[in-house]
Protein backbone atom coordinates (compact mmCIF):
# COMPACT_ATOMS: atom_id res chain seq x y z
CA UNK A 1 0.00 0.00 0.00
CA UNK A 2 1.20 3.00 -0.87
CA UNK A 3 1.59 6.26 1.50
CA UNK A 4 -0.32 9.46 -0.06
CA UNK A 5 2.42 12.11 -0.81
CA UNK A 6 1.53 15.72 0.33
CA UNK A 7 1.24 18.58 -2.04
CA UNK A 8 4.02 20.87 -2.51
CA UNK A 9 3.82 23.65 -0.21
CA UNK A 10 1.44 22.45 1.96
CA UNK A 11 4.05 21.34 4.94
CA UNK A 12 4.36 23.30 8.29
CA UNK A 13 7.84 24.41 6.93
CA UNK A 14 5.79 25.88 3.64
CA UNK A 15 3.11 27.93 6.19
CA UNK A 16 5.84 28.90 8.35
CA UNK A 17 7.05 30.41 5.33
CA UNK A 18 4.41 31.85 3.73
CA UNK A 19 3.75 33.58 7.20
CA UNK A 20 6.89 35.33 7.15
CA UNK A 21 6.59 36.13 3.44
CA UNK A 22 3.33 38.11 4.51
CA UNK A 23 4.53 39.73 7.33
CA UNK A 24 7.62 41.56 5.60
CA UNK A 25 5.46 42.03 3.03
CA UNK A 26 2.94 43.62 5.24
CA UNK A 27 4.61 47.19 6.18
CA UNK A 28 4.93 47.66 2.31
CA UNK A 29 1.27 47.00 1.70
CA UNK A 30 0.49 49.27 4.29
CA UNK A 31 2.48 51.92 3.07
CA UNK A 32 1.12 51.76 -0.32
CA UNK A 33 -2.25 51.58 0.63
CA UNK A 34 -2.18 54.53 2.64
CA UNK A 35 -0.11 56.69 -0.34
CA UNK A 36 -2.30 55.36 -2.88
CA UNK A 37 -5.99 54.14 -1.08
CA UNK A 38 -6.68 56.86 1.49
CA UNK A 39 -6.15 59.59 -1.44
CA UNK A 40 -8.26 57.88 -3.73
CA UNK A 41 -10.62 57.37 -1.22
CA UNK A 42 -10.91 60.98 -0.06
CA UNK A 43 -11.47 62.14 -3.85
CA UNK A 44 -14.31 60.07 -3.90
CA UNK A 45 -15.92 61.66 -0.74
CA UNK A 46 -14.96 64.81 -1.39
CA UNK A 47 -16.80 64.55 -4.85
CA UNK A 48 -20.35 63.74 -3.40
CA UNK A 49 -19.56 66.99 -0.81
CA UNK A 50 -21.21 70.47 -2.31
CA UNK A 51 -18.02 72.10 -0.83
CA UNK A 52 -15.85 75.06 -1.92
CA UNK A 53 -12.51 76.04 -1.37
CA UNK A 54 -12.95 78.09 2.00
CA UNK A 55 -15.16 75.24 3.46
CA UNK A 56 -11.58 72.98 3.16
CA UNK A 57 -10.92 74.80 6.86
CA UNK A 58 -13.86 73.67 8.93
CA UNK A 59 -15.58 76.77 10.62
CA UNK A 60 -14.70 78.28 13.95
CA UNK A 61 -14.77 81.94 15.71
CA UNK A 62 -11.81 84.14 14.78
CA UNK A 63 -10.69 86.52 17.19
CA UNK A 64 -7.84 89.71 17.52
CA UNK A 65 -7.38 91.04 20.74
CA UNK A 66 -6.31 94.94 21.19
CA UNK A 67 -5.69 97.10 23.96
CA UNK A 68 -7.53 100.67 22.81
CA UNK A 69 -7.84 104.15 24.41
CA UNK A 70 -5.84 105.62 27.87
CA UNK A 71 -7.04 106.58 30.75
CA UNK A 72 -10.35 106.36 31.75
CA UNK A 73 -11.02 105.06 28.79
CA UNK A 74 -8.63 102.03 28.39
CA UNK A 75 -10.26 99.21 27.42
CA UNK A 76 -9.51 94.96 26.33
CA UNK A 77 -11.07 94.67 22.80
CA UNK A 78 -12.31 91.35 21.74
CA UNK A 79 -13.31 91.38 18.06
CA UNK A 80 -15.24 87.95 16.72
CA UNK A 81 -16.06 86.46 13.44
CA UNK A 82 -17.42 83.46 12.15
CA UNK A 83 -14.81 81.72 9.74
CA UNK A 84 -17.56 80.74 7.69
CA UNK A 85 -20.18 82.98 5.88
CA UNK A 86 -22.57 79.96 5.83
CA UNK A 87 -22.34 78.09 8.83
CA UNK A 88 -23.37 78.97 11.92
CA UNK A 89 -21.10 78.39 14.82
CA UNK A 90 -22.96 77.77 18.32
CA UNK A 91 -21.50 77.67 21.83
CA UNK A 92 -18.83 80.37 21.51
CA UNK A 93 -16.91 80.51 24.64
CA UNK A 94 -14.02 82.95 25.07
CA UNK A 95 -10.97 82.65 27.53
CA UNK A 96 -8.26 84.72 28.68
CA UNK A 97 -5.84 85.45 31.27
CA UNK A 98 -5.30 89.55 31.97
CA UNK A 99 -1.51 90.56 31.82
CA UNK A 100 0.52 91.68 35.02
CA UNK A 101 -0.13 95.37 35.05
CA UNK A 102 -4.01 95.43 34.41
CA UNK A 103 -7.13 95.07 36.61
CA UNK A 104 -10.20 95.10 35.70
CA UNK A 105 -13.01 97.83 35.92
CA UNK A 106 -16.26 97.10 34.41
CA UNK A 107 -16.79 94.03 31.73
CA UNK A 108 -18.81 92.77 29.30
CA UNK A 109 -22.65 91.18 30.47
CA UNK A 110 -21.99 87.81 28.78
CA UNK A 111 -18.87 88.09 31.23
CA UNK A 112 -17.32 86.34 34.16
CA UNK A 113 -13.70 88.04 36.07
CA UNK A 114 -12.18 85.85 38.51
CA UNK A 115 -8.79 87.21 39.58
CA UNK A 116 -7.01 87.90 36.20
CA UNK A 117 -9.41 84.97 34.52
CA UNK A 118 -11.93 85.56 31.95
CA UNK A 119 -14.34 84.18 31.00
CA UNK A 120 -17.26 85.04 28.29
CA UNK A 121 -20.24 82.76 27.20
CA UNK A 122 -20.85 84.35 23.59
CA UNK A 123 -23.95 81.91 22.51
CA UNK A 124 -24.18 81.71 18.68
CA UNK A 125 -22.13 83.10 16.22
CA UNK A 126 -24.33 83.60 12.81
CA UNK A 127 -22.61 82.31 9.31
CA UNK A 128 -20.46 85.60 8.66
CA UNK A 129 -21.17 87.14 11.85
CA UNK A 130 -19.37 89.50 14.30
CA UNK A 131 -19.57 90.12 17.70
CA UNK A 132 -17.44 92.35 19.62
CA UNK A 133 -16.52 92.10 23.82
CA UNK A 134 -15.08 95.00 25.38
CA UNK A 135 -13.55 95.19 28.87
CA UNK A 136 -12.88 98.58 30.99
CA UNK A 137 -9.16 97.79 32.54
CA UNK A 138 -6.63 100.19 34.85
CA UNK A 139 -3.17 100.12 34.57
CA UNK A 140 -0.97 101.22 37.76
CA UNK A 141 1.18 103.01 35.32
CA UNK A 142 3.11 100.87 33.02
CA UNK A 143 3.69 101.03 30.07
CA UNK A 144 0.47 100.59 27.45
CA UNK A 145 2.23 99.79 24.16
CA UNK A 146 4.03 97.33 26.05
CA UNK A 147 1.09 96.01 27.74
CA UNK A 148 -0.82 95.89 24.86
CA UNK A 149 2.02 93.26 23.39
CA UNK A 150 1.67 91.19 26.42
CA UNK A 151 -2.38 90.84 26.07
CA UNK A 152 -1.69 90.47 22.20
CA UNK A 153 1.26 88.10 22.73
CA UNK A 154 -1.02 85.54 24.66
CA UNK A 155 -3.95 84.46 22.33
CA UNK A 156 -7.85 83.99 24.28
CA UNK A 157 -8.94 80.18 23.76
CA UNK A 158 -12.02 79.72 22.08
CA UNK A 159 -14.55 77.44 21.50
CA UNK A 160 -17.52 76.57 19.58
CA UNK A 161 -19.22 73.68 18.00
CA UNK A 162 -20.34 73.70 14.02
CA UNK A 163 -21.19 70.79 11.38
CA UNK A 164 -18.25 70.56 9.28
CA UNK A 165 -19.02 70.04 5.71
CA UNK A 166 -15.80 67.25 5.07
CA UNK A 167 -17.08 64.83 7.80
CA UNK A 168 -20.84 65.23 7.74
CA UNK A 169 -23.02 62.54 6.50
CA UNK A 170 -24.23 65.00 3.73
CA UNK A 171 -24.21 64.30 0.07
CA UNK A 172 -25.10 65.23 -2.91
CA UNK A 173 -24.77 64.28 -6.75
CA UNK A 174 -25.14 68.33 -7.79
CA UNK A 175 -21.14 68.24 -9.27
CA UNK A 176 -21.65 65.60 -11.20
CA UNK A 177 -24.46 67.00 -12.34
CA UNK A 178 -23.02 70.44 -12.92
CA UNK A 179 -20.32 68.16 -14.69
CA UNK A 180 -22.45 66.25 -17.59
CA UNK A 181 -24.88 69.05 -17.78
CA UNK A 182 -24.57 71.10 -21.45
CA UNK A 183 -22.58 69.85 -24.41
CA UNK A 184 -18.82 71.47 -22.02
CA UNK A 185 -18.02 68.00 -20.57
CA UNK A 186 -18.36 65.52 -23.72
CA UNK A 187 -16.01 68.96 -25.51
CA UNK A 188 -13.27 68.43 -23.30
CA UNK A 189 -13.59 65.01 -23.41
CA UNK A 190 -13.33 64.97 -27.19
CA UNK A 191 -10.13 67.50 -26.46
CA UNK A 192 -8.96 64.48 -23.89
CA UNK A 193 -9.03 61.75 -26.41
CA UNK A 194 -7.53 63.49 -29.24
CA UNK A 195 -4.58 64.86 -27.27
CA UNK A 196 -4.03 61.26 -25.51
CA UNK A 197 -4.64 58.80 -28.65
CA UNK A 198 -2.69 61.13 -31.25
CA UNK A 199 -0.11 61.48 -28.51
CA UNK A 200 0.65 58.15 -27.36
CA UNK A 201 0.53 56.67 -30.89
CA UNK A 202 2.54 59.49 -32.40
CA UNK A 203 5.19 58.87 -29.39
CA UNK A 204 5.35 55.20 -29.93
CA UNK A 205 6.07 55.55 -33.75
CA UNK A 206 8.50 58.73 -32.88
CA UNK A 207 9.93 56.29 -30.36
CA UNK A 208 10.01 53.27 -32.65
CA UNK A 209 11.46 54.80 -35.95
CA UNK A 210 14.39 56.41 -33.83
CA UNK A 211 15.20 52.77 -32.22
CA UNK A 212 15.18 51.69 -35.61
CA UNK A 213 17.23 54.19 -36.86
CA UNK A 214 20.06 53.46 -33.93
CA UNK A 215 20.03 49.76 -33.95
CA UNK A 216 22.80 49.64 -36.01
CA UNK A 217 26.43 50.68 -34.63
CA UNK A 218 27.98 53.51 -36.51
CA UNK A 219 30.47 56.48 -35.87
CA UNK A 220 28.79 58.84 -33.04
CA UNK A 221 26.03 57.02 -32.14
CA UNK A 222 26.06 57.36 -28.24
CA UNK A 223 25.91 61.07 -29.00
CA UNK A 224 23.23 60.80 -30.94
CA UNK A 225 21.68 58.56 -28.15
CA UNK A 226 21.97 60.98 -25.84
CA UNK A 227 20.73 63.87 -27.92
CA UNK A 228 17.34 61.95 -28.46
CA UNK A 229 17.02 62.01 -24.50
CA UNK A 230 17.20 65.89 -24.38
CA UNK A 231 13.30 66.41 -24.75
CA UNK A 232 12.49 64.17 -22.28
CA UNK A 233 15.33 65.27 -19.50
CA UNK A 234 14.97 68.30 -19.88
CA UNK A 235 13.00 70.60 -17.54
CA UNK A 236 9.26 70.95 -18.73
CA UNK A 237 9.13 74.55 -17.83
CA UNK A 238 12.04 75.35 -20.20
CA UNK A 239 11.29 73.34 -23.31
CA UNK A 240 7.75 74.86 -22.94
CA UNK A 241 8.63 78.20 -22.80
CA UNK A 242 11.05 77.77 -25.55
CA UNK A 243 8.32 76.65 -27.71
CA UNK A 244 5.86 79.28 -26.93
CA UNK A 245 8.71 81.73 -27.92
CA UNK A 246 10.01 80.01 -30.79
CA UNK A 247 6.03 80.04 -32.03
CA UNK A 248 5.44 83.90 -31.15
CA UNK A 249 3.26 85.39 -33.69
CA UNK A 250 5.37 88.44 -33.18
CA UNK A 251 8.68 88.05 -32.62
CA UNK A 252 8.76 84.19 -32.78
CA UNK A 253 11.85 82.48 -35.72
CA UNK A 254 8.90 79.97 -36.94
CA UNK A 255 6.75 82.89 -38.22
CA UNK A 256 9.96 84.53 -39.70
CA UNK A 257 11.13 82.02 -41.48
CA UNK A 258 7.51 80.97 -42.80
CA UNK A 259 6.98 84.34 -43.98
CA UNK A 260 10.46 85.16 -45.79
CA UNK A 261 9.84 81.96 -47.58
CA UNK A 262 6.39 83.01 -48.62
CA UNK A 263 4.52 80.41 -46.51
CA UNK A 264 2.10 82.39 -45.51
CA UNK A 265 1.37 86.05 -46.02
CA UNK A 266 -0.19 86.57 -42.14
CA UNK A 267 1.63 85.59 -38.45
CA UNK A 268 0.21 82.56 -37.64
CA UNK A 269 -0.79 81.95 -33.78
CA UNK A 270 0.51 78.58 -33.63
CA UNK A 271 -1.12 78.23 -29.64
CA UNK A 272 -3.87 81.14 -29.85
CA UNK A 273 -6.13 79.61 -32.74
CA UNK A 274 -8.28 76.61 -33.26
CA UNK A 275 -7.67 73.70 -33.74
CA UNK A 276 -4.02 74.67 -34.10
CA UNK A 277 -3.47 75.00 -30.73
CA UNK A 278 -4.43 71.42 -30.28
CA UNK A 279 -2.27 70.52 -32.75
CA UNK A 280 0.66 71.77 -31.44
CA UNK A 281 0.56 70.55 -28.25
CA UNK A 282 -0.16 66.77 -29.23
CA UNK A 283 2.97 67.88 -31.37
CA UNK A 284 4.57 68.97 -28.66
CA UNK A 285 3.36 65.70 -26.12
CA UNK A 286 5.23 63.22 -29.07
CA UNK A 287 7.91 65.31 -29.47
CA UNK A 288 8.63 65.46 -25.36
CA UNK A 289 8.00 61.67 -24.53
CA UNK A 290 9.05 59.89 -27.31
CA UNK A 291 12.53 59.44 -26.00
CA UNK A 292 11.04 57.14 -23.66
CA UNK A 293 9.33 54.96 -25.90
CA UNK A 294 12.53 54.57 -28.24
CA UNK A 295 14.56 53.24 -25.14
CA UNK A 296 12.34 50.78 -24.08
CA UNK A 297 12.13 49.89 -27.58
CA UNK A 298 15.58 50.18 -28.76
CA UNK A 299 16.58 47.62 -25.72
CA UNK A 300 14.09 45.05 -26.86
CA UNK A 301 15.63 45.31 -30.55
CA UNK A 302 18.64 44.66 -29.73
CA UNK A 303 17.80 41.52 -27.61
CA UNK A 304 16.31 39.77 -31.03
CA UNK A 305 18.33 36.80 -31.84
CA UNK A 306 20.79 37.84 -34.64
CA UNK A 307 20.19 34.06 -36.10
CA UNK A 308 16.93 34.94 -37.02
CA UNK A 309 17.79 37.98 -39.17
CA UNK A 310 20.32 35.53 -40.82
CA UNK A 311 18.59 33.07 -41.84
CA UNK A 312 15.55 35.66 -42.87
CA UNK A 313 18.99 37.26 -45.34
CA UNK A 314 19.38 33.62 -46.82
CA UNK A 315 15.69 33.40 -47.64
CA UNK A 316 15.86 36.69 -49.89
CA UNK A 317 13.99 38.43 -47.24
CA UNK A 318 13.77 42.31 -47.97
CA UNK A 319 14.19 44.81 -45.18
CA UNK A 320 10.34 45.44 -44.64
CA UNK A 321 9.29 41.77 -44.29
CA UNK A 322 12.48 41.21 -41.84
CA UNK A 323 11.02 43.98 -40.03
CA UNK A 324 6.99 43.32 -40.24
CA UNK A 325 7.82 39.48 -39.78
CA UNK A 326 10.18 39.28 -37.54
CA UNK A 327 11.41 42.60 -35.55
CA UNK A 328 7.24 43.49 -35.27
CA UNK A 329 6.18 40.56 -33.27
CA UNK A 330 8.91 40.66 -30.95
CA UNK A 331 8.24 43.99 -30.09
CA UNK A 332 4.59 43.64 -29.48
CA UNK A 333 5.09 42.87 -26.15
CA UNK A 334 6.92 46.11 -25.43
CA UNK A 335 4.83 48.53 -27.19
CA UNK A 336 1.44 47.25 -25.33
CA UNK A 337 3.16 47.71 -22.38
CA UNK A 338 4.03 51.35 -23.43
CA UNK A 339 0.65 52.12 -24.92
CA UNK A 340 -1.05 51.52 -21.59
CA UNK A 341 1.77 53.67 -19.67
CA UNK A 342 1.69 56.44 -22.17
CA UNK A 343 -2.21 56.09 -22.54
CA UNK A 344 -2.54 56.91 -18.40
CA UNK A 345 0.26 59.41 -18.37
CA UNK A 346 -0.61 61.37 -21.17
CA UNK A 347 -4.52 61.05 -20.16
CA UNK A 348 -3.55 62.41 -16.85
CA UNK A 349 -0.71 64.94 -18.18
CA UNK A 350 -1.80 68.43 -17.11
CA UNK A 351 1.61 70.68 -17.28
CA UNK A 352 1.99 70.50 -20.45
CA UNK A 353 -0.90 72.28 -21.83
CA UNK A 354 -1.38 74.64 -18.52
CA UNK A 355 2.08 75.86 -19.55
CA UNK A 356 1.38 75.83 -23.20
CA UNK A 357 -1.69 77.13 -23.22
CA UNK A 358 -3.32 77.47 -20.18
CA UNK A 359 -6.48 75.14 -21.17
CA UNK A 360 -7.18 77.98 -24.05
CA UNK A 361 -7.84 77.44 -27.72
CA UNK A 362 -9.57 74.38 -27.66
CA UNK A 363 -6.97 73.02 -25.40
CA UNK A 364 -9.09 72.09 -22.12
CA UNK A 365 -8.78 68.72 -21.09
CA UNK A 366 -10.41 67.18 -18.28
CA UNK A 367 -7.03 67.70 -15.94
CA UNK A 368 -7.12 71.18 -16.59
CA UNK A 369 -10.50 71.51 -16.15
CA UNK A 370 -9.94 69.52 -12.46
CA UNK A 371 -7.48 72.64 -12.00
CA UNK A 372 -10.22 75.48 -13.49
CA UNK A 373 -13.28 73.32 -11.21
CA UNK A 374 -11.53 73.57 -7.56
CA UNK A 375 -8.99 76.43 -7.46
CA UNK A 376 -10.22 78.94 -10.56
CA UNK A 377 -13.94 78.97 -9.11
CA UNK A 378 -12.95 77.37 -5.75
CA UNK A 379 -15.32 74.32 -6.15
CA UNK A 380 -13.24 71.51 -4.63
CA UNK A 381 -16.76 68.73 -5.13
CA UNK A 382 -16.88 69.76 -8.46
CA UNK A 383 -13.13 69.33 -9.34
CA UNK A 384 -12.85 66.24 -7.41
CA UNK A 385 -16.10 64.68 -9.42
CA UNK A 386 -13.70 66.02 -12.70
CA UNK A 387 -11.14 63.40 -10.54
CA UNK A 388 -13.15 60.44 -10.16
CA UNK A 389 -14.70 60.76 -13.92
CA UNK A 390 -11.18 60.70 -14.83
CA UNK A 391 -10.51 57.77 -13.12
CA UNK A 392 -13.63 55.85 -14.05
CA UNK A 393 -12.16 56.99 -18.08
CA UNK A 394 -9.43 55.11 -16.92
CA UNK A 395 -10.33 52.12 -15.37
CA UNK A 396 -12.63 51.00 -18.26
CA UNK A 397 -9.79 51.66 -20.56
CA UNK A 398 -7.54 49.60 -18.38
CA UNK A 399 -10.43 47.10 -18.46
CA UNK A 400 -11.03 46.85 -21.86
CA UNK A 401 -7.38 46.85 -22.51
CA UNK A 402 -6.27 43.99 -20.73
CA UNK A 403 -9.13 41.94 -22.18
CA UNK A 404 -8.12 42.85 -25.59
CA UNK A 405 -4.20 41.66 -24.71
CA UNK A 406 -5.52 38.27 -23.11
CA UNK A 407 -7.62 37.78 -26.13
CA UNK A 408 -4.83 38.35 -28.40
CA UNK A 409 -2.74 35.75 -26.19
CA UNK A 410 -5.77 33.27 -25.84
CA UNK A 411 -5.55 33.57 -22.49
Amino acid sequence: MTQAVPPKGAGPLARREARLAWGLLLPTIAIVSAVVIVPLLSIFWISFKPIGLADLRPPAPVVRESLRGEGEDLRLQYRLRNSSRDVAVTGVTLGDTLPEGLTVRAADDRCEVTDAEIFCALGDLEGGGRDEVEILVATAGGDIDALGDLAEASPPALTGTAPNILTNLDFTLENFARIFDGDEFWGVLGVTLFYTVFGTVGALLFGLFAALLLDTSFKGQGILRGLYLFPYVAPVIAVAFTWIILFDPFSGSANALLLRMGVTENAINFFGDRPLALIMVTVFEIWRYFPLSFLFILARMQSIPEDMYEAADMDGASPFQKFWFLSLPQLMGILSVLFLLRFIWTFNKFDDIFLLTGGNAGTRTLTVNVYEQAFAVSNIGAGAAVAVVIFGCLLIFSAFFFKVISREEGL
